[in-house]
């Protein structure tokens, strides 16, 4: 018998998203065709970054840019995210306040690693992207989740976040556009929620990795919205926006009064020290490209709608699914599904029978109980054979 022991810490996470991807590869491995709806990686597809982006990066390398960075992240990097964000979403940053982390997912840990005792809570979305419930976990916290209403959106249950804010409550976490529903959140919505944190001195973490993807409606950063009072900690990235999600680099930024976020600063830095810096080369490429991207967003977002359209018009085809209100952001698609077995019971059986890989709701939280979380990536084609075996599969377990 092994003497090692593996930590509680770790036994406690749980990600959906690649759960069940050992199965998919050996499906694969048999001769089988998996159609991959499971994870929001538009590069999987028929995506490419920016060319900007890819001839900067080549001259970077080119140059010698191989040294370690400063753990918060180039200089030219975050000046150059201070200038993206006030372009494309009306925010002012000092780019001081600006931490170059790999991927929002790193950003996500360094909040929890910073900011959470033992016993503290987190105030998060139902449902949720997975990582700000496992960091709850992983950091022996209390996830608490506010309610979102699913027949209007998905959009927050302000009533319900107010009943849930104790003294032990840290932040508030705001997901917008919304993975995994794509709701799109209102302004006035966003204002509720930040006169509600200034009210109890709460910060508000806003994850808005798919700013620019949205569909037929207005993205407003929560920054933006923000007055003198509120502390806002903004999450985001190049990941999705950019077309390079295996570059892993994002950033965290924060405002609001100094005073309040000066010791929030040093403690994020405390923690990205740890991992020395983010890639070089690429800071120095995405630090060269943002000033010179951005007409690539009007073909992204184009090709990204008429795959919405098709999915919600598919899926509310095919009996057993319902879809009261489409995504209006990002590019996931959250249905109900009528299940004779629990969701991720069949996210696994569909994945064997039909080799249709997409993840189960209850992942994202309690209120993502019997619905399923689907990309719209794919080209149409390939979003066709995949609803046509969902559409078998579902006729042959209702039988």
């Amino acid at each position: 018998m092994s003497k090692i022991k593996i930590s509680e810490r770790i036994e406690r996470l749980d990600y959906p998203i690649r759960k069940y991807n050992a199965l998919a590869r050996s499906l694969e491995e048999k001769g089988e065709k998996v159609i991959y709806l499971n994870i929001g990686d538009p590069l999987k597809y028929d995506f490419q970054p920016p060319r900007e982006l890819i001839e900067e990066a080549c001259r970077a390398l080119q140059e010698g840019h191989h040294y370690y960075s400063s753990s918060e992240g180039l200089k030219e990097l975050r000046e150059a995210i201070a200038y993206k964000e006030k372009t494309w979403n009306k925010v002012d940053i000092d780019p001081k306040n600006i931490l170059v982390t790999n991927g929002v997912s790193e950003g996500i840990n360094t909040l929890y690693a910073a900011l959470v005792n033992e016993g503290d809570e987190v105030l998060i979305p139902d449902p949720s992207y997975p990582l700000y419930i496992n960091f709850a976990d992983f950091y022996d916290a209390r996830k608490v989740f506010y309610r979102t209403i699913e027949e209007e959106g998905w959009i927050p249950d302000i009533d319900d976040m107010r009943k849930k804010i104790t003294e032990k409550t840290r932040f508030i976490v705001v997901n917008n556009p919304h993975n995994p529903t794509g709701a799109v959140y209102p302004k006035k919505v966003l204002q509720d929620i930040l006169d509600l944190a200034a009210e109890y001195k709460l910060p508000v973490v806003s994850d808005e990795i798919y700013d620019a993807m949205v569909f037929n409606t207005e993205f407003h950063s929560v920054a933006s919205l923000a007055k003198s009072d509120n502390i806002v900690i903004g999450m985001n990235g190049f990941s999705k926006t950019y077309l390079a999600t295996g570059w892993r680099l994002g950033y965290i930024y924060l405002k609001g009064p100094e005073e309040e976020i000066s010791n929030m600063r040093t403690a994020f830095l405390g923690f990205l020290m740890t991992r020395l810096s983010a890639v070089t080369p690429l800071q120095v490429a995405v630090a060269r490209a943002v000033y010179k991207t951005g007409s690539h967003l009007k073909e992204l977002v184009s090709k990204l709608d008429e795959r919405r359209r098709y999915s919600a018009k598919r899926l509310r085809e095919i009996p057993g699914f319902s879809l009261p209100v489409e995504p209006k952001g990002a590019f996931y698609v959250f249905p109900r599904v009528d299940l004779k077995m629990n969701d991720e019971e069949f996210a696994r059986q569909l994945l064997l029978d039909e080799k249709v890989f997409v993840v189960y709701g209850s992942g994202f939280g309690p209120l993502g109980t019997n619905h399923v979380r689907l990309v719209f990536l794919p080209p149409v084609d390939v979003l066709e054979e995949a609803f046509t075996r969902i559409e078998r599969f579902m006729r042959k377990i209702s039988s």
